[in-house]
């Protein structure tokens, strides 16, 4: 049974959720605007049940299968998941032992905001095809490259031992937060990738972190596009009205889920979506310079993740059992 900590999460969310829904929303909106409800469906289930935030279904389904703009697609990303993976964080946070267990992020969650803010002041000029290409093809590279590697771990908790593994956790927490200001999602994936390979942790415990590590980014993003830049609009408002209930349910049931399943039978779903969509990417409106992108890109980071699984979780494995 849920407990009471996350009863009062779901009310406290759903009572001021109705108020502004029905302040804003209409039938006819919704239904125009049925896709963004729809997409994170599966959207926020994958959030909560995998390495992958919602944002690795929601930035590549509505930036390139409906062509909404690559800002509004990050920040829809960032908006629903600053719910669906709260939602799902507060279930883990809630659970018994949980303190213990993620009192690093107290130091974790600020390197990773640096690389946020950073992002969003230097890096958004970027051109929207090169986005895309850089996005898809490294979260398909990365799905492939997982499922095939050998990359499970023995370790419950991250162990610190040399100062090199600071260094290389706040690299990979900061260039996290670089990706999030982009796609509104990476710093779980890359966080993930770092802890199952140099760290040898057990993949359960890698994704719990990294959903916890996400939904705290999610919602700087949200507050700071909306409080900071003033940017957030209406539309953007009313749309992710539209799919605040799907997420809140969908997220946490994805967590749910992770306990009861095997990794590996989603882990297989996640890379047909993943091909899915740079299939989509690339046959819908084709241009050489896409094709080029998203499979360069995608070439490059399928060899370094692969390579980097492999090396990191040898070497981590040898200085383990060597400890």
């Amino acid at each position: 049974m849920p407990n009471r900590v996350f009863l009062a999460w779901l009310c406290a969310v759903l009572l001021p959720w109705a108020a502004l829904a029905s302040h804003w929303l209409t039938w006819d909106f919704v239904r125009a605007h049925a896709y963004y409800p729809l997409t994170m469906v599966l959207g926020a289930f994958v959030a909560g049940s995998t390495p992958q935030g919602g944002g690795a279904v929601a930035f590549p389904v509505l930036s390139v299968i409906f062509e909404v703009d690559r800002a509004l697609a990050r920040d829809f990303s960032m908006m629903v998941q600053s719910v669906g993976m709260t939602s799902a964080s507060i279930f883990l946070l809630t659970q018994p032992n949980a303190s213990r267990r993620y009192r690093q992020l107290c130091w974790w969650l600020p390197v990773a905001a640096a690389g946020f803010v950073t992002g969003m002041l230097l890096l958004q000029d970027l051109r929207v095809p090169l986005i895309q290409s850089l996005f898809l093809g490294t979260t398909c590279a990365f799905a492939i490259a997982y499922l095939r590697s050998d990359h499970r771990g023995s370790e419950s908790d991250v162990r610190m031992r040399r100062p090199r593994d600071t260094a290389l956790l706040v690299a990979t927490l900061f260039v996290g937060g670089l990706a999030t200001s982009l796609f509104g999602t990476g710093a779980d994936i890359l966080l993930f990738t770092l802890l199952v390979t140099w760290f040898a942790m057990k993949e359960r415990a890698a994704t719990e972190m990294s959903i916890v590590v996400m939904a705290a980014l999610s919602v700087l993003g949200f507050a700071w596009r909306g409080a900071v830049e003033g940017s957030l609009t209406t539309f953007q408002l009313r749309t992710w009205l539209t799919a605040v209930p799907v997420v809140l349910i969908m997220a946490p049931l994805g967590t749910f889920v992770l306990t009861r399943i095997s990794a590996e039978k989603l882990l297989r779903v996640i890379v047909l979506l993943n091909l899915a969509q740079l299939g989509w990417f690339n046959l819908h409106a084709p241009s050489l310079e896409k094709t080029s992108w998203s499979l360069g890109c995608g070439a490059v980071a399928l060899a370094g993740f692969s390579w980097g699984m492999l090396r990191l979780a040898r070497w981590r494995r040898g200085e383990v059992l060597g400890a």
